[in-house]
């Protein structure tokens, strides 16, 4: 029997890792619509999906809860592979070729890509303040012990961070689609060598030499 190494396709993603994703991903697409529900009138209809504007309100903020939990999984396991590099620094400055598709332009990538990367520790800033400042506005439960200034501030960089969050989840949604194949690593857990070759020569050079493992 073939090794992984040597095999058609790659192994990318294990079955705990990919279940970790969709469930941060689940969640964070249950708050981005609760949200906007409770944020401007224009979008209030979104509470219809939650059981009414009760239950939405009753809802949001412990679905933050369990995605923080779980996104905290995800920033544990893959908090190294997201360091960047001069070979980031490179591959921003070039982001014209990267828009253009031109690759062959591109320094080499490892297991992700800069923006993958500024995307990662966006989420490391934005979600524990999401978390924070959704603690200090939980009414009926916290919100009490803080004086209404803190609770001002704490709506209004909860509204900021939540914002950036929708807009960067946006953009990785779109370079998924767009790059053929990285929404079926997370599906299947697997990608062709040509894809992991195109894409990200770096980490495909460390699977061909001895794995890997993390």
């Amino acid at each position: 029997m073939k090794t992984e190494t040597h095999s058609r396709l790659i192994r990318r993603y294990t079955p705990p890792e990919r279940a970790n994703h969709w469930l941060t991903a689940i969640t964070f697409i249950l708050l981005a619509f609760s949200g906007l529900a409770l944020f401007h009138p224009s979008m209030f209809w979104f509470t219809q999906f939650f059981g009414g504007p009760v239950w939405t309100r009753i809802l949001h903020p412990y679905i933050g809860v369990v995605m923080f939990l779980s996104f905290a999984g995800l920033a544990l396991k893959f908090w190294h592979h997201n360091l960047i590099s001069r070979n980031d620094v490179e591959w921003l400055k070039r982001i014209s070729d990267v828009i253009r598709n031109r690759e062959d332009r591109l320094p080499e990538v490892d297991r992700y890509n800069a923006g993958q990367k500024l995307l990662f520790w966006t989420m490391i800033a934005t979600i524990p303040t999401l978390l924070i400042t959704g603690i200090i506005i939980w009414r009926p439960w916290f919100a009490g012990y803080f004086p209404i200034d803190l609770i001002r501030i704490a709506v209004l960089l909860h509204a900021v961070c939540a914002f950036v969050m929708i807009s960067g989840i946006i953009v990785h949604i779109y370079a998924a689609i767009w790059i053929r194949g990285t929404v079926g690593a997370m599906v299947r857990g697997t990608v062709s060598r040509a894809w992991a070759s195109k894409h990200h020569p770096g980490w495909y050079k460390r699977i061909l030499q001895d794995g890997d493992k993390s």
